[in-house]
């Protein structure tokens, strides 16, 4: 269309009603709602510049103006209402640049605010945002209109003082400001110290927030120091209050004699724990007894913690809020205090314990014939820790021999019976730090699941699917047919996940013809067989095992996925999470003729532990990180095998094969050529060389360096590794072909790196 067409066409515009010109000036207000525009530049833009058109657009601006469409700024300048556009009110998750994605519940797509149009938003705030246009990759992007609730969380951080302020510098990635810190005469912190922080307020047209120190850790670096902090960020406790404490030792060591009268009684049965060799809390033991019809009674003993906690008292209230034990990687932050967790709930030997049991009568095939739940007594022979178990079922002689024989024995059948019914087996080392007494690490260790791991696991895990199948099975119709109960329930794989996993494990070869259900499952079992020992096992064994849905505790039953179960619970750890304790209470209230109780206050309570229980992994993780980052301080400019492990628009992770350690290489630090990300092929390919690296390729990187404070370790490439001969190929510079238009790509990558580098919605990780 030519110039002059497109003129008159516009001009057509004032021979038409003024409600057409209001709609077009409004819809270009909405295009560029920051833009601020003239009755001239308006009169220009519907192609009549002249009187004629500058009074019509004139007349139609007033009447928006009254509808609060539009309002004046000044010198004759107007802009769009921001409350002409349709808000938004979400959840900040801030960048490091500054800039933030708001996760809007039930819309599709996050929407993206640049850090000009953030305001003084921080991340975890609720805001409320207008989306002002769409980019050209779908995502929405807008502009903070107001900040509705701001985040209480408190930040972790090392303080830089000066004379009459000083500033702390987060750890946190996600708040890319330091916080000001005004002086008192008293303050009692250092400069260099590790501390916690509470954001008070952000005054408009200052730089900085200001906040308050609330804690200090001590010097940064320190171990416990370190430890504490992190548990400071996911807001856990690292002390019990003084009143609980108390509480808990008022608590009376004496078994009433008339509490013995209301048990079954197994003080004549032999009976023992294995639990780890470092372990202080001896939640589950097990015994076993011969019957006459040459089946064996099987006890499976957990530790009656609700007899010595009472609901509502102190103790209790603080476990509801700690929900589970937290492990680091030195230490265990306890759910109950120690008087109950390592003395009086812990199932120490030759001493007489209340427990709560699953009785058992099973035969040679493993098969239960009979069950019995309810309150029992026991006095544990003997403490075996796993290593010790595991030496009398490889053959060595000891105490007790032939009853870990003969538990060995069923757990196998039990186990065998499960995987055979679609259970699901990730078999994977789990990465343990040799520390000193510093805390420092000297070296790591992979535990192994051995054959006498399995024999707790397999009754453990029969003990709660039988106790979930007692209470939750249906029993005839009416109100009473299904009764209220806390279930851990672990849903389908997502598909659309399970579909990236197939097309990545074609690339070594592999194939996957399951689609859903139990033959997903049994699929699995035989790839996990199939890759055991070789180079990609640690790669594909961790995709798979993100695939996977993540267990949580609820009140409706979907059943467990992951363990073929239709029912179960957790029945087996009171001492460690409190979902247990809920369990054994209703456990007794229906063992008592009890009716089914409200079903919203167990909602409350599964939703908390459930989040709970995601927060203290996280910070186990963050520890683990943390004892990474510190051990690879001496190993800077060393060169390591590893894997690729995930493929993000900024970078490759690398995982390294000797000790799990994971590190970032960042695409700037990758001089031999210029890299782009193809998210269809989770590669990133050169664009001279076509060089690509993929989710599992073996390469050897160099440690650039180590950040503990962020918990960061960053590695380069210096040399690609076949898989089949194991040989390598050093990286060498390809010069750029500028055919490309590299001045596009680098412009392209910085924004792209801006935009998306610590959005972590966008990684494809393993």
């Amino acid at each position: 269309m030519r110039k002059d067409e497109k003129k008159t066409i516009k001009r057509d515009i004032i021979k038409n009603s003024a409600a057409e010109i209001a709609e077009f000036i409004t819809a270009k207000f909405k295009a560029s709602p920051n833009k601020k525009y003239t009755i001239k530049s308006l009169a220009s833009a519907i192609g009549a510049p002249d009187k004629e058109g500058r009074y019509a657009v004139k007349d139609v601006i007033e009447s928006l103006v009254k509808q609060e469409v539009i309002v004046y700024c000044r010198a004759g300048e107007y802009k769009l209402n921001a409350a002409a556009l349709e808000s938004f009110i979400g959840k900040a998750d801030m960048i490091a640049s500054g800039s933030m994605y708001v996760c809007v519940e039930g819309q599709e797509r996050d929407i993206f605010v640049n850090q000009r149009s953030a305001g003084q938003a921080l991340h975890g705030d609720i805001v409320e945002v207008i989306v002002t246009h769409t980019a050209k990759n779908g995502t929405p992007e807008g502009e903070l209109v107001r900040i509705v609730e701001r985040n209480p969380k408190k930040y972790v951080g090392v303080v830089e003082l000066s004379p009459n302020f000083a500033f702390v510098k987060l750890d946190s990635r996600k708040i890319p400001y330091d916080i000001f810190i005004p002086l008192s005469d008293d303050h009692k912190f250092q400069s260099g110290e590790k501390v916690l922080v509470r954001i008070k307020n952000w005054p408009k047209g200052s730089k900085n927030p200001i906040g308050e120190i609330v804690d200090t850790f001590g010097l940064a670096g320190d171990n416990n120091a370190e430890m504490h902090a992190i548990l400071a960020e996911y807001d856990l406790p690292y002390e019990f209050d003084k009143e609980v404490e108390e509480a808990a030792e008022k608590i009376s060591e004496i078994i009433p004699k008339e509490e013995y009268k209301n048990r079954r009684d197994f003080r004549d049965v032999t009976t023992f724990t294995i639990d780890p060799a470092d372990a202080k809390d001896f939640d589950d033991a097990l015994s076993i007894k011969k019957l006459e019809d040459g089946n064996w009674e099987i006890g499976v003993h957990i530790a009656d913690v609700t007899y010595y906690v009472t609901p509502g008292s102190i103790v209790d209230t603080e476990a509801i809020q700690r929900a589970t034990s937290v492990y680091l990687v030195d230490r265990t932050i306890p759910m109950l205090p120690e008087k109950l967790s390592n003395k009086l709930c812990s199932l120490r030997p030759n001493e007489e314990k209340l427990t709560y049991s699953a009785v058992f009568k099973i035969d040679s095939d493993a098969k239960v014939v009979d069950e019995w739940f309810g309150r029992t007594v026991i006095c544990s022979d003997k403490r075996f820790a796993y290593a010790d178990a595991q030496e009398l079922i490889e053959g060595a002689e000891g105490e007790l021999k032939e009853e870990v024989l003969t538990l060995n024995t069923l757990a196998q059948k039990m186990r065998a019976e499960r995987f055979k019914k679609g259970a699901i087996g990730f078999d994977r080392g789990e990465a343990k730090f040799d520390l000193d007494e510093n805390g420092k690490p000297l070296g790591v260790h992979f535990k192994v699941q051995k054959e006498a791991n399995q024999l707790i696991e397999e009754f453990m895990l029969l003990a709660n699917k039988k106790v979930a199948e007692f209470i939750g099975k249906k029993r005839g119709k009416g109100a009473n047919a299904e009764r209220t109960f806390v279930y851990r329930v672990h849903d389908q794989p997502n598909m659309d996940k399970l579909a990236s996993f197939k097309s990545f494990i074609m690339k070594f070869g592999y194939n996957f013809k399951a689609e859903e259900g139990i033959s997903v499952a049994k699929e699995l079992n035989k790839l996990m067989s199939k890759i055991k020992g070789t180079s990609e096992e640690n790669v594909i064994s961790t995709l798979a095992i993100r695939t996977m849905a993540k267990a949580y505790y609820a009140t409706e039953n979907i059943g467990h996925y992951g363990l073929a179960f239709k029912h179960y619970t957790h029945f087996t750890s009171p001492i460690r999470r409190y979902p247990d304790m809920i369990v054994h209470r209703l456990m007794e209230h229906y063992l008592q003729g009890g009716q089914s109780p409200e079903l919203s206050i167990y909602n409350e309570l599964c939703e908390h532990s459930s989040e709970m229980e995601v927060r203290a992994a996280e910070a186990e993780r963050a520890s683990i990180k943390y004892k990474m980052v510190e051990y690879m301080l001496d190993n800077l400019g060393e060169e390591f095998v590893g894997h690729i492990s995930g493929v993000t628009e900024w970078g490759v992770y690398v995982e390294l094969d000797d000790t799990h350690i994971e590190g970032m290489v960042s695409l700037r630090e990758m001089q031999d050529d210029f890299y782009t990300f193809d998210s269809e092929n989770y590669c990133i390919v050169g664009n001279s060389s076509r060089r690509t690296f993929t989710l599992g390729d073996a390469v050897k990187i160099k440690v650039l360096r180590a950040d503990l404070a962020r918990k960061q370790l960053d590695f380069s490439i210096t040399a690609t590794i076949n898989f089949e001969t194991g040989e390598e190929t050093a990286l060498e510079f390809v010069a750029q072909n500028r055919d490309d238009n590299s001045s596009s790509n680098n412009s392209h990558q910085r924004k792209s790196r801006d935009g998306a580098k610590q959005h972590k919605r966008n990684r494809i990780r393993q």
